[in-house]
């Protein structure tokens, strides 16, 4: 297979045999594969990975994304998504209107609830453990993949806790695993910018890390495509790949691009498809000790996630149905697909579709009651001046 290949960039050369002897690249390499324009032998050799990792399969899943609340009080400067609590737009749901929103996602087969939100000034860090509780109480057969290392570490200091304490006590309460968002890049020059109220890189993958000690696996994201340079993507990835090697605690990687539209950045022209195949591809050369890359559909859209599936990525996400934050910024894709939409995606790009849980084991469906059509619901929000009286 290696005599296929074709190289028009000679500096990819010597990369080429290391990844084709199996061996780990470097930074230098990392950042050689970035500069590259030769996409095609870029993307060959992550292809070569990916089919030496799982052959033909593309995995996806059945899954509801549930965004309980937009307050949010970290203000990002990459985010379209956060209000003031006041603001017009501002939602929070209510825990009934979470949990009816979650039957909908149990009839029509989900597996896995996908649950990120703003750090909402009001809301204790009990009401989110009784959210889950309740989710748990009455889907106990679905994963609850729910909130990010910069939740925890805001809930963590409005619960005045150790970082520990907050993901046992989540644990405890029924959350299964994290979602990966909130990485961003970890670089501080590029985060003083983007997103300055958040945790810090470092805070970010020392909660990773604890996460991973007390049982809870994560995902593992980079946001691209905006005033970060070729050098510091490499280090975010290398700085995932270091954690990876320690706790063997990361599920999978999504590179997650940029969408500029409604948000403080708006005058950074978007990530090009091209952009989004090279990020696939480098993460799936650079990420040796992660087993899965994700082309995240909702925001690279669906055609250019299938041709990623020859760049290296062997997962397409999942159904997700009712997708706030990255369509407030501009997203113009689909807010869900169905399962037969992703397998004919799939299956139109030449791969074999293969339903998983979060956990990346086979799902029967034959031994789960039938899937219900996706029926969105209207949205119900909940004034805040309510909210806030129901805490008092």
């Amino acid at each position: 297979m290696a005599s296929e290949l074709q190289i028009a960039d000679p500096r990819l050369k010597p990369i080429a045999e290391k990844v084709l002897a199996g061996a780990r690249l470097n930074a230098e390499e990392g950042l050689r594969l970035y500069e590259s324009n030769d996409l095609m032998a870029v993307g060959w050799l992550a292809n070569w990975v990916r089919e030496k990792l799982h052959g033909d399969i593309c995995y996806y899943n059945v899954n509801r994304h549930i965004n309980p609340t937009n307050v949010c009080v970290a203000h990002c400067r990459l985010c379209a998504f956060g209000r003031d609590a006041h603001a017009p737009g501002a939602y929070s749901f209510s825990q009934d209107e979470i949990w009816a929103r979650a039957a909908e996602g149990v009839a029509e087969g989900a597996t896995e609830f996908h649950i990120v939100g703003g750090l909402h000034p009001d809301l204790p860090f009990e009401w989110y453990l009784d959210l889950i509780r309740g989710l748990k109480q009455r889907f106990p057969q679905v994963h609850l993949k729910a909130f990010t290392m910069v939740e925890v570490g805001y809930y963590a200091r409005i619960a005045k806790l150790s970082i520990r304490e907050t993901l046992i006590a989540m644990k405890e309460a029924g959350v299964d695993s994290l979602p990966g968002g909130g990485a961003e890049i970890f670089a501080p020059r590029v985060r003083k910018v983007i997103c300055d109220h958040k945790v810090s890189g470092q805070m970010w993958l020392s909660i990773a890390r604890t996460a991973h000690q007390v049982g809870l696996r994560s995902n593992a994201t980079m946001l691209y495509g905006h005033i970060e340079t070729p050098e510091e993507r490499v280090d975010h990835l290398l700085h995932l790949r270091a954690l990876q090697d320690e706790t063997h605690g990361f599920v999978t990687f999504i590179p997650l691009a940029f969408h500029p539209e409604n948000t403080a950045l708006s005058h950074i022209p978007k990530p090009t498809a091209f952009d989004d195949l090279k990020a696939i591809a480098v993460s799936r050369l650079l990420l040796d000790n992660f087993e899965h890359i994700k082309a995240y559909w909702i925001m690279m859209t669906p055609r250019v996630a299938q041709v990623a599936l020859r760049f290296g990525a062997n997962d397409i996400d999942g159904t997700v149905v009712e997708e706030k934050i990255y369509h407030d910024a501009g997203a113009s894709t689909p807010q869900g697909l169905t399962l037969a939409d992703l397998e004919r995606l799939i299956r139109a790009a030449g791969r074999v579709p293969v339903e998983r849980d979060t956990l990346y084991r086979k799902v029967d469906r034959s031994q789960l009651p039938p899937m219900r059509a996706p029926r969105k619901l209207a949205d119900n929000f909940i004034p805040q001046s309510s909210l806030t009286a129901n805490l008092q």
